[in-house]
């Protein structure tokens, strides 16, 4: 997607998002959702804007903790470009009271807001962003985090350094036991995937006019099972994600299902029939 383009999908659902609507089906006095900030810093690394300046990476992470006690699973989010991890509300808050601690880093170039303005320049950064958040949240949070259970997850932009995370060499973090890829792709490079890459979800609308579903066809043909395809029928780039259209429940089910499966072990059953959903969702399923 160019800049261009990412821009102008953005402003078309920030309105939306910005109400903060609960996820399809939750009630919010019944499973409150608690919420933390941290701002972690990568000293090791540069964060090289647009206006010619640089910085430390600093990552600000909104995490987002279900009620109750004990270890939860936890999933990494990487947003879109030039979006805020809010646009996304109403599917992390349906994780969240599905019972996980999701955590959403702000990448420091492709945010809104960043030095000269947001640059997909620094992608192949991220996905050494979203390794130096894991490692510090599970520090932060030990004992409410299962280590042994980790998704990352991404949507656009944000999908492409999850995939990385999950299954470039160049790039894969062993801790990661799950991935949700959302109308992403490879970065540049990917040739096959690292031994030992975890279970996908793809997710792709069919009428997304900047992330063709043939890219994504052509790396879910590449990785190994178990992976799983929902086909988004109809749907574009980003509305499926944030807003609520025919797709959000369909997304909002698969996903979940997936999650509970790969990550406490929970039945398959859900997910097979969450991609069920004729003229919406269609699911490819090679478990």
């Amino acid at each position: 997607m160019t800049p261009a383009a990412a821009a102008l999908v953005a402003a078309a659902v920030v309105a939306a998002a910005a109400a903060g609507r609960p996820a399809p089906g939750s009630d919010p006095g019944l499973t409150p959702i608690h919420r933390r900030a941290f701002a972690f810093v990568d000293r090791s690394r540069r964060a090289r804007f647009s206006n010619g300046s640089s910085a430390p990476r600093a990552l600000r992470t909104q995490v987002l903790l279900p009620a109750g006690h004990g270890r939860f699973p936890l999933v990494v989010f990487c947003h879109g470009f030039a979006l805020t991890p809010g646009i996304y509300v109403p599917l992390l808050d349906a994780w969240v009271r599905a019972g996980f601690v999701v955590a959403a880093p702000a990448f420091p170039v492709e945010r809104p807001g960043a030095p000269g303005g947001p640059s997909r320049a620094d992608l192949p950064n991220e996905p050494r962003d979203v390794s130096f958040v894991l490692t510090r949240l599970l520090r932060a949070l030990r004992g409410v985090v299962d280590p042994r259970a980790v998704a990352v997850a991404g949507q656009s932009d944000g999908a492409v350094a999850a995939f990385s995370v999950a299954y470039d060499p160049r790039y894969r973090d062993p801790r990661v036991n799950a991935a949700v890829v959302m109308s992403g792709a490879p970065l540049a490079g990917f040739a096959a995937p690292a031994d030992g890459a975890p279970p996908l979800l793809a997710v792709q609308g069919t009428a997304d006019p900047f992330n063709a579903p043939r890219v994504t066809a052509a790396y879910f043909r590449e990785l190994r099972p178990p992976k799983f395809l929902l086909w988004l029928l109809g749907a574009s780039h980003l509305p499926p994600y944030t807003t609520s259209d025919r797709w959000e429940a369909a997304v909002a089910a698969a996903t979940t299902a997936f999650l509970r499966h790969y990550l406490r072990a929970a039945p398959l059953r859900p997910l097979l029939a969450a991609g069920d959903r004729p003229g919406v969702a269609r699911l490819v399923a090679r478990p």
